[in-house]
């Protein structure tokens, strides 16, 4: 039997993919929005491919806004880029 693997959608351009190689942005309990290295955090979490045009897309489009159910400030957007780079 194959073990079966966990895909999830990118919501910057909608793609799906396998969780592993994708990036996950949490917003923790407290509200703080930032990147999940380990995938496992507490929180809600979205997904974007491990490229900077998908976070662009992602910020663009509010995907990342519904996805997570909140408003992004500047500066968090910002420091996502510069995480992801």
């Amino acid at each position: 039997m194959q073990k079966k693997i966990p895909m999830r959608k990118c919501v910057g351009c909608g793609e799906m993919k396998e969780k592993k190689e994708m990036i996950r942005i949490l917003k923790t309990p407290e509200d703080e929005i930032i990147l999940d290295t380990t995938g496992r955090a507490n929180g809600r979490g979205a997904y974007i491919c491990n490229s900077a045009d998908c976070l662009a897309k992602a910020i663009k489009n509010k995907g990342l806004e519904r996805s997570l159910k909140s408003q992004i400030p500047e500066d968090v957007s910002a420091r996502l880029k510069e995480e992801l780079n």
